[in-house]
């Protein structure tokens, strides 16, 4: 069995979009996979139309898990030029989490950064590179530059764009991994400090085969969280012979 990190977890990490679990739904969900849980997302922007919001955001920060709101929400704000206002937003529900995303509108990366700067004064900062349209390819440089900068500008992990469906960004609109992507970004960037969006199973099977079972991995549906934990330590058929494979050749 491979050696699985616990929490609190600054690797091996497991983030959860939430798209709009009831409260009872939450503690029933908890109830069960809260130890393979250590960040949720209120997916893109349907904190603003979750009712009880407060209240289910309370039960959440009740389990002792880090939540936040989805980087579209930061982007409505900051297309109204309500950035102000978005700080107010997050402080007034008690967020310590906030994610910067540009996969919907345009920023200039140097003014991106500026906001992931302001926002570390306040927030623990998760940044996203990749856009969640399908026909603007980024090419490895430019993630690796994003990447690079918006770490040094206080980022905590960034975040690799793939969408809820993972169907963007380092994936192929087939759900295939970018694989050229993907290691040319891990010549330049630490996979500790990645958080790869991988939503579908046959992702998740890739990074855990390329980086072990301690790689970030978000956009997880709540009901994936077990079988998903399952899979990190070869308990699921698709990984089971993955750590004995590994066993063996250390014997030798």
């Amino acid at each position: 069995m491979p050696d699985r990190n616990v929490k609190p977890r600054i690797d091996g990490v497991t983030m959860v979009m939430d798209k709009g679990l009831s409260i009872n739904e939450v503690h029933n969900f908890l109830s069960v996979a809260l130890p393979h849980v250590d960040i949720i997302k209120l997916g893109f922007g349907t904190s603003f139309v979750t009712p009880n919001l407060r209240e289910k955001i309370e039960v959440y920060q009740s389990y002792n898990l880090p939540i936040y709101f989805g980087g579209t929400l930061f982007e409505a704000f900051l297309i109204r030029n309500q950035f102000e206002d978005y700080i107010k937003v997050c402080q007034d529900y008690n967020i310590q989490y906030v994610e910067v995303s540009d996969g919907s509108i345009t920023i200039p990366h140097a003014e991106k950064c500026g906001y992931i700067e302001k926002l570390t004064k306040y927030f623990t900062v998760l940044s996203e590179v990749g856009s969640k349209d399908a026909a603007h390819i980024i090419p490895p440089y430019k993630w690796i530059e994003q990447m690079s900068a918006e770490l040094e500008a206080g980022a905590s992990y960034v975040i690799a764009e793939a969408r809820e469906a993972g169907n963007v960004g380092i994936y192929r609109g087939s759900g295939e991994v970018r694989e050229g992507l993907v290691q040319e970004i891990l010549t330049q960037i630490p996979g500790e400090k990645i958080l790869w969006e991988a939503p579908q199973k046959s992702q998740q099977l890739y990074f855990l085969e390329l980086l072990g079972c301690n790689v970030n991995l978000g956009n997880i549906a709540p009901h994936e969280v077990i079988a998903l934990e399952a899979m990190r330590i070869g308990l699921r058929g698709d990984t089971f012979n993955l750590y004995l494979d590994q066993l063996t050749t250390a014997k030798k």
